[in-house]
């Protein structure tokens, strides 16, 4: 009984990220619709889209590969896996063992190699332009996960995120510079990553200053509509991520009861209606910058990332 109901619960968390990433994307758009003092669009339809794209004929250029038709397929398999492994309102789960930092940041890098390189596929010039920036931007962006990722192992003693959760839980974590310096870092990866505002602008589809709409031009049909899916999903795994490893008040430890899954259910909700609500307030707040400004503004996640690390090394107990 233990093992079905630890299947059921894995199995639970897989599908529960699937079904709210189009959500979470409806929420974001819906929220920055009312502060622009617009009606904006309905709560649900990132889901409409999705049914209404999968319901339409592929249109494939004549000189597409078949990485061009397997590359929304690797890249939502590799995302959603990602996604799924981080913990939303439960640690020590039955995969807990691989959701590991760096397996995180692999999957990542592997949907972004395959993006790039379907961008490039057909021969367009949008998708060349929107596969050098996205290459540009990863450049400067992994490092800085990487860094993120050595301060938080150096502090938890490990990358596996169950353990990192329930270290930052702790009492014995208190006020760190170096967990600000990381939080601020993963803050200005994550707008970066998922293409949004200063960086990118997900609304638009000027020329100028495409980078993942460029990439995605081509697509049509069903294969849109994955990649599409698993850019949601992308959201929703930095969102979570950042509420594992920075708030994780109310996930539920491992060997629980069933109420307090639910309790974690529900505080899930909560972070996640709050991230979303602080994503679309910033979003609002500042203006597109310039695509060639993109790697200083990632230069100070970077450094943030690299001045947290350091700290852990030159500083000698008591605050840090």
């Amino acid at each position: 009984m233990c093992l079905i109901r630890d299947l059921a619960i894995q199995g639970a968390q897989m599908l529960l990220v699937l079904a709210l990433a189009p959500l979470l994307t409806g929420w974001v758009r819906r929220v920055k619709a009312r502060l622009t003092r617009r009606r904006g669009p309905p709560l649900l339809q990132p889901y409409r889209d999705l049914w209404r794209l999968m319901r339409k004929e592929v249109v494939l250029a004549e000189n597409a590969s078949w990485l061009f038709r397997a590359a929304p397929y690797l890249i939502f398999a590799a995302t959603w896996v990602a996604a799924a492994l981080v913990p939303t309102f439960a640690t020590g789960l039955m995969f807990s063992w691989s959701a590991d930092l760096i397996a995180i940041i692999a999957l990542l890098g592997s949907a972004r190699f395959f993006l790039a390189l379907a961008g490039m596929d057909v021969g367009t010039a949008f998708g060349g332009i929107g596969s050098s920036r996205e290459v540009m931007i990863a450049s400067l962006a992994e490092p800085a996960m990487v860094m993120i990722v050595f301060s938080l192992a150096l502090l938890a003693h490990s990358t596996q995120l169950s353990t990192v959760a329930d270290f930052m839980r702790s009492p014995s974590v208190g006020l760190r510079v170096t967990l600000a310096m990381a939080l601020g870092a993963l803050l200005i990866v994550a707008v970066a990553e998922n293409g949004r505002v200063p960086v990118d602008n997900p609304a638009t589809h000027l020329e100028l200053t495409m980078v993942h709409e460029a990439m995605v031009l081509e697509y049509s049909g069903r294969h849109l509509a994955v990649l599409e899916l698993a850019n949601f999903l992308k959201l929703l795994l930095y969102m979570s991520l950042i509420a594992c490893v920075f708030v994780p008040w109310g996930l539920a430890p491992a060997g629980s009861g069933l109420l307090a899954p639910l309790l974690g259910l529900l505080a899930y909700g909560g972070k996640l209606a709050v991230g979303g609500t602080l994503l679309a307030v910033f979003e609002t707040s500042v203006a597109k910058m310039r695509v060639f400004r993109a790697p200083e503004y990632l230069g100070v996640a970077l450094m943030l990332a690299l001045l947290g690390t350091l700290l852990l090394f030159v500083s000698r107990g008591g605050l840090r």
